[in-house]
C-alpha cells in the first residue's frame, strides 16, 4: 500500500458507509437543509453554522466508493483501470446509475479525476508508461519462432543419425524445444499474469505425447497388438510447435483491438458486444493458419495430415492459454485434464475388452476407429473441450476486468 495521502485520510474521515461491502446497494440519501433560526435575525447555532458542511461531505457517494477502492484508485494508470477493476468487484451500469452516472466508465472517469495526485504517489502510478525499454516490447516475437525452429533442426538430425546418436539427438531435441516454449510462455501476450494450476502443465504434456504416440498405440490395440514398435507422428507436433507463433500473435491482435475497444466503449454491455465478435474471429484465423500449417508439415514429413486431431489440440491449447494469460487459470486446468481423461479411456478401454467377458468395454472405441480412423478420438476429446473452453472465454474475456492492465512486462 501506498503512503496514505491527507485527501484520503479526510475521505476515510468521512465516509460513513460500512466497508464491509464493496458497494452500497443505494447512494446514501442526501441530508436535509439545516433547519433555519426559530426567529428572523437571531444569530445561527454554531453546529448549524459549521455542521453542514460536514454532513454535505459526509454524504458524497463517490467519495465513500472511493474509500472503498482506494488501493484500485491509487495505483490507477489511467480510468479505464479503474472501470475493469469496478466490473470484476461487481459494478454494473445500473449500480453506476445510483451514483448519478450514466454507466461504470463515467464512474471511473470521475474517481480518476478526484484520486489526490501527491508528489510522492505521482512517481508510483506512471511507472506503467516507463518501465520497460521500447526495444524490448517485441522479443517475443522472436521467441515464439524459437519452438518451430528447434523442432525442424530436430528432425532433421533425426534424418542423419542412427543408434544411440538418434536417442540422444531426440532427447536433446524435446530439451530444447521445452525451453524454447517456455520462454516464449514467458513473456508476450500468451504470459500468465497469475499463478496457474501445476496439473495444467501435466495435462498439455500428455495431450502431446498422445498427439506422437496415441494414434499409433491404438491402432495397434485396436489390430490385437502391440506387437512391435510404431513410428511416432511427428508432423502434428512439428504444426503445434510452429503454430506457437500464429497463435502469441492472434493473442496480441485480440489484446491491444479490445483496449482500444475498452477505452471507446461506453458501457459494459457495449463493450462485450463489440469483443465478442472479434475473439471469434481470432479464433477462425488461428485455426486457418493451423490448418495450413498442418497440411505443410505432412506434406514434408510424408506423413497423413490428422486435421481433425491436430486442429481441435491446437485450438484447445490456444484457449486454454488465453484464458490463462488473462488470469482464468481454474477452467483451463479442469477442461484440459478431462481431454486428456477420455483420450486414455478410449486406449484403456480396448485393452480392457481382452479381458473375459468384457469385450463390449472395447466397442464403441472398436467401431469408431473402424469407421473414421483413429484420429476420432483425439478429435472428439478435444473437440469438445474446445468448444466448452470456446463458451467460457466468450463469456469471460468479454468483460472489462479481463483487460485490466496487471504490470509492462513485455
Amino acid at each position: 500500500m501506498l503512503n496514505e495521502p491527507a485527501a484520503w485520510r479526510a475521505d476515510a474521515a468521512s465516509a460513513s458507509a460500512p466497508t464491509s461491502s464493496p458497494l452500497p446497494d443505494t447512494p446514501p440519501a442526501a441530508a436535509s437543509p439545516p433547519a433555519g433560526p426559530a426567529h428572523p435575525g437571531s444569530p445561527p447555532k454554531a453546529d448549524e453554522a459549521t455542521g453542514g458542511s460536514r454532513r454535505r461531505t459526509g454524504v458524497d457517494p463517490v467519495k465513500a466508493l472511493m474509500h472503498r477502492h482506494r488501493e484500485l484508485c491509487e495505483r490507477a494508470v489511467d480510468p479505464l483501470e479503474i472501470a475493469a477493476g469496478l466490473e470484476a468487484h461487481g459494478v454494473t451500469d445500473r449500480t453506476a446509475a445510483r451514483f448519478r452516472h450514466r454507466d461504470v466508465f463515467s464512474l471511473a472517469e470521475e474517481m480518476y479525476a478526484r484520486v489526490p495526485r501527491d508528489s510522492d504517489i505521482e512517481p508510483e502510478t506512471q511507472h506503467a508508461a516507463s518501465d520497460t525499454p521500447r526495444g524490448r516490447r517485441r522479443v517475443w516475437a522472436v521467441l515464439t519462432l524459437l519452438p518451430g525452429t528447434l523442432g525442424a533442426l530436430t528432425l532433421v538430425g533425426l534424418d542423419f543419425t542412427d543408434g544411440r546418436m538418434r536417442l540422444a539427438v531426440a532427447a536433446g531435441g524435446v530439451l530444447a524445444v521445452s525451453a524454447a516454449l517456455r520462454a516464449a510462455l514467458r513473456r508476450g501476450p500468451l504470459r500468465a499474469t497469475t499463478h496457474t494450476v501445476p496439473a495444467t502443465d501435466a495435462w498439455t504434456c500428455w495431450l502431446l505425447a498422445y498427439a506422437l504416440f496415441g494414434d499409433g498405440l491404438l491402432t495397434a490395440a485396436v489390430a490385437g497388438g502391440p506387437d512391435e514398435g510404431w513410428a511416432p507422428a511427428t508432423a502434428p507436433l512439428l504444426a503445434l510447435v510452429f503454430a506457437v507463433a500464429p497463435g502469441a500473435w492472434c493473442a496480441q491482435l485480440f489484446r491491444s483491438v479490445a483496449r482500444r475497444r475498452l477505452a471507446s466503449s461506453r458501457g459494459l454491455e457495449e463493450f462485450a458486444a463489440s469483443v465478442r465478435p472479434l475473439l471469434l474471429a481470432v479464433f477462425a484465423l488461428f485455426v486457418c493458419v493451423l490448418c495450413t500449417l498442418i497440411g505443410v508439415a505432412a506434406a514434408v514429413l510424408g506423413q497423413d495430415a490428422a486435421y481433425a486431431g491436430t486442429g481441435t489440440l491446437g485450438a484447445l491449447l490456444l484457449l486454454a492459454r488465453l484464458l490463462t494469460a488473462h488470469g482464468r487459470t481454474h477452467a483451463p486446468a479442469v477442461v484440459l485434464g478431462a481431454a486428456a481423461a477420455a483420450e486414455a479411456l478410449a486406449v484403456c478401454t480396448v485393452f480392457a475388452g481382452r479381458l473375459p467377458g468384457c469385450g463390449f468395454l472395447a466397442v464403441p472405441v472398436e467401431t469408431a476407429v473402424d469407421a473414421w480412423g483413429p484420429g476420432t478420438v483425439p478429435a472428439l476429446a478435444c473437440g469438445a473441450a474446445a468448444l466448452t473452453l470456446l463458451v467460457h472465454a466468450a463469456r469471460t474475456l468479454t468483460r472489462a476486468s479481463a483487460h485490466a492492465p496487471t504490470d509492462t512486462t513485455p
